[in-house]
């Protein structure tokens, strides 16, 4: 096996960085196991054990009587993560009531904190809540936490945030200047999509956040962010780059999607596109 100390602090730093990207979010062990040694171990064991049984005598109904006599011993408690939640109709409405009853930013920030009706929160590090000034009137939210977001505890860190920041820059915004958010609050396992069912369960709590905010434009990023919006099963390339009118608290905000900065980074040729968005969005805050 491979020792930490055969790494140089740049290989384990990358180590790291590759587990926690797969969905690693702590250690089991405080040392590395060998589980090879010990399946091997097991197995030499078994060998040894097997001549043993084969020479006991067998002791018929009365071995078998003895055991339907013996208490069975009590079933181990299952981890907390394996514990099955409350049904999703049920946390659909404890989200709701708690999203409504919060009567500031704030007061949804700590509500949300300690909302358990969802899983994603069991396995995620952070509760990615929106940052910056909503004095503004301006939100973007993005598709999801993704692993650097879940360590830091911010919407859009690491490399697809810097890059947003360029983009922000580009038409004259900056981070602090607007609010930033995130579709759904806790990163799914892996980066996955969250499910319908957690969406349901999530929803209530970034529509409160638009409303809270008073948000009078909105600009989507990515695919699962514009489809929660705009109720459409379209890709990002046929959804973005169109103003549409998205119902929040009872009133109409206009809302645009564009391509994610993560998607920018996949593929920088689709930069041109995201370009004609920012412009269009531009455009759209010089008449508010």
């Amino acid at each position: 096996m491979i020792s930490v100390n055969d790494l140089s602090p740049g290989e384990l730093a990358a180590l790291l960085h590759f587990h926690a990207d797969a969905g690693v979010e702590w250690l089991l062990e405080e040392e590395a196991v060998d589980r090879f040694a010990e399946f091997e171990a097991m197995k030499v064991a078994k060998r040894s054990a097997a001549p043993a049984q084969q020479s006991a005598p067998s002791s018929g109904g009365t071995a078998r009587q003895a055991a339907a006599t013996q208490p069975r011993a009590p079933a181990a408690e299952r981890p907390a993560a394996q514990r099955p939640s409350i049904p999703d109709g049920e946390a659909v409405q404890q989200a709701r009531f708690a999203a409504e009853s919060a009567r500031s930013l704030d007061e949804l920030k700590t509500a949300i904190e300690a909302f358990n009706g969802c899983n994603l929160k069991h396995s995620a590090r952070s509760t990615i809540f929106a940052s910056g000034d909503a004095a503004s009137g301006i939100m973007v939210i993005g598709s999801g936490p993704g692993a650097e977001d879940d360590r830091e505890g911010q919407a859009f860190a690491g490399r697809p945030g810097l890059l947003l920041d360029k983009m922000l820059a580009a038409i004259g915004l900056e981070r602090s200047a607007i609010m930033l958010t995130q579709v759904i609050p806790w990163r799914p396992p892996g980066n996955r999509i969250a499910s319908p069912a957690e969406m349901d369960i999530c929803r209530p709590f970034i529509e409160r956040q638009i409303a809270l905010a008073e948000s009078k434009v909105v600009l989507l990023l990515g695919n699962y962010a514009a489809r929660v919006f705009f109720g459409e099963g379209d890709t990002i390339h046929g959804l973005r780059g169109q103003w549409r009118e998205i119902g929040v608290n009872g009133r109409s905000v206009p809302a645009m999607a564009t391509l994610h900065p993560q998607d920018l980074l996949t593929a920088p040729v689709n930069k041109r596109l995201a370009w004609q968005d920012l412009l269009a969005f531009q455009a759209k805050l010089a008449t508010l």
